[in-house]
């Protein structure tokens, strides 16, 4: 089949399995062309190994930490005439290139939040790896079911305490207007905090404490976003922020539990995700930032971002007040954040292709599902159900 890009809202419903295959391709080849890495963690978990910054770590970890990785994600298969996720694509391509250099991947696909998915986990590192160096949990699912209660949440995106006016993007058209978000009620609240707060990675690190497959010196990464002011009414200032609250105070129990380093929360710049994405005011800021940080020579995607975090601030005990490692610092620093602040409200629908980088974002976007990757043809006929070696 010939396959296409189709878009709605934030959302891509197909992938392209042999851009997707490019794609992580070219991120092997950057983190190889900047060396090997010496002492980092040899038996490595991702959980949301698929795309962005999950799969970013992965990559880090085996093409310059010799690590060996075991990955969960949920996917969806392929069939003869629909294509599968782009996650499905992008696991296969990185285990077919970690096995050419010795690496013995390891991918588990299906529902993180489940008992019994963590049940299979630990089965499998007790049998491939004996125990675990190192966690990083990248998990940015909308949606969680409670495995004790069975209680399904649902995370929103809104405000606190009252109406908040914000300007966004439409970047299918490139319009920009302000738009009013409503407040989230109490009980959205808590429900975004039990989907995207700490309380599943807490979970996971006490069920593999429990069944002995920690090693010592365990350490586990939970990779947040906090931002700049122009984007805290909707994020930090809002339902997102109170979950990524919790991430901090479930590092510190993890740490009370398995050591003053084992647990932290990493703080990372804003790039291209579909999860981003569905956030207002997150694309247009988006856009203003990389053609800043592009212009400064500062811009860097999520494989640039991991790889300096692997390189620099793993165990270099840089933290910040809340005991966070950052890797947001060139984004947030004084140069790029007054020039971003500078063009903010100069931006409306015409000034957006002289202040901002909408072509960039859109760019971005597409590459997440394996479209627009130089050298690929996308007119050939390809087979959805065969990733290329």
């Amino acid at each position: 089949m010939i396959i296409e890009p189709r878009v709605r809202g934030f959302i891509c419903t197909t992938a392209h399995p042999v851009g997707c295959a490019q794609n992580v391709r070219e991120q092997i080849a950057y983190v190889r062309r900047q060396g090997p890495i010496a002492d980092r963690p040899q038996r490595v978990a991702v959980l949301g190994c698929s795309t962005g910054y999950g799969l970013a770590s992965r990559i880090v970890a085996t093409f310059a930490g010799g690590a060996d990785t075991i990955g969960v994600s949920l996917e969806r298969e392929p069939t003869e005439k629909r294509t599968a996720s782009a996650g499905w694509y992008n696991n296969r391509a990185f285990e077919i290139e970690a096995r050419k250099i010795g690496r013995s991947p390891l991918t588990l696909e299906g529902d993180a939040f489940s008992d019994e998915l963590k049940a299979t986990f630990i089965e499998r590192v007790r049998e491939k790896f004996g125990q675990l160096d190192m966690l990083v949990y990248s998990m940015a699912a909308p949606v969680r079911t409670d495995p004790v209660t069975g209680t399904t949440y649902r995370s929103v995106i809104k405000p606190l305490g009252a109406p908040v006016q914000i300007k966004t993007l439409d970047t299918e058209t490139g319009e920009v207007f302000e738009t009013t978000l409503e407040p989230a009620s109490e009980d959205q609240t808590t429900a975004t905090v039990a989907v995207m707060g700490g309380e599943d990675w807490k979970r996971w690190i006490d069920r593999l404490a429990d069944a002995d497959v920690l090693a010592p010196g365990f350490r586990t990464l939970n990779y947040t976003y906090i931002g700049s002011e122009l984007t805290w009414p909707i994020y930090w200032n809002g339902t997102l922020g109170r979950a990524k609250v919790d991430l901090d105070h479930k590092a510190e129990a993890i740490r009370g539990r398995l050591g003053t380093d084992a647990a932290r929360v990493v703080a990372l710049k804003a790039v291209v995700t579909q999860a981003s994405s569905a956030i207002p005011v997150v694309p247009l800021y988006g856009t203003v930032l990389f053609k800043v940080m592009k212009q400064l020579g500062l811009h860097e995607g999520c494989i640039e971002q991991i790889d300096r975090l692997f390189r620099t601030r793993l165990g270099s005990g840089e933290l910040d007040e809340a005991q966070r490692v950052r890797v947001d610092d060139w984004e947030l620093s004084p140069e790029v954040q007054d020039e971003v602040r500078r063009r903010w409200p100069l931006l409306s629908t015409e000034t957006l292709g002289e202040l901002a980088d909408l072509a960039e974002y859109k760019s971005q976007f597409l590459r997440l599902f394996g479209f627009g990757i130089d050298g690929v043809d996308y007119a050939q006929d390809v087979d959805p159900r065969v990733v290329p070696g």
